[in-house]
């Protein structure tokens, strides 16, 4: 029986080369995402046994949608794409429930592989960041704590990305003042009290990328 599986990345291009290599194996693409709202959403509709995120996805980050994803779908095996091979990044995403990382440069070699590791109930990193997370737990990197909830984080995202509070209501179905609220608590919360803080703070925890 053929598996359904669900691909997020804004880059058309790169849903087209996944779904070109998938198609060829037991999968079939049930939906795709250009960001991580929509993602969440689709996975909430089809319940897809696996899922292939972006980390770097407007409106709402891989991270994000890997967390949301989980509650919605729980029974979807989430693997994370990126160029990124920083431990913090492979711990954030493994943190968020993602059963398996790889790096973009290596999908086509290595997908066939996380996908069935992962729905065997196995993790899967692309083998040249076992070195990385090696390093990091000698050296003893901690992942800060996190300090907003999931809609303050996905507001911040979008405080980073530029969006005005108007925009961002909109995006999020709520009010003016409710997103200027989230904003402020956002703020409060981090001790940082201007947007070019906020952007900083963003980056380094991978909700947005530089």
């Amino acid at each position: 029986m053929r598996r359904r599986i669900l691909l997020a990345d804004d880059h058309p291009i790169v849903r087209q080369g996944l779904r070109a290599l998938l198609e060829k194996e037991a999968w079939t693409v049930v939906a795709e995402a250009s960001d991580g709202k929509e993602a969440v959403a689709l996975a909430r509709q089809h319940q897809p046994d696996a899922a292939v995120l972006d980390l770097a996805m407007p409106v709402l980050n891989g991270l994000d949608a890997v967390k949301a994803i989980g509650q919605v779908s729980p029974k979807t095996s989430c693997i994370v794409l990126s160029v990124h091979d920083e431990p913090q990044y492979v711990l954030e995403a493994l943190r968020a429930g993602a059963k398996g990382y790889i790096l973009k440069s290596k999908a086509a070699q290595e997908l066939y592989d996380a996908l069935r590791e992962t729905q065997a109930g196995n993790l899967y990193l692309s083998p040249s960041l076992s070195k990385v997370l090696v390093e990091a737990y000698l050296k003893k990197i901690e992942l800060p704590e996190e300090l907003l909830s999931p809609r303050e984080r996905s507001v911040l995202q979008l405080i980073a990305e530029g969006h005005s509070t108007k925009e961002i209501a909109t995006k999020l179905d709520l009010t003016t003042k409710t997103a200027e609220s989230y904003r402020a608590r956002i703020m409060e919360k981090l001790e940082i009290h201007n947007t070019a803080g906020l952007v900083r703070y963003a980056i380094r925890r991978g909700i947005i990328q530089p």
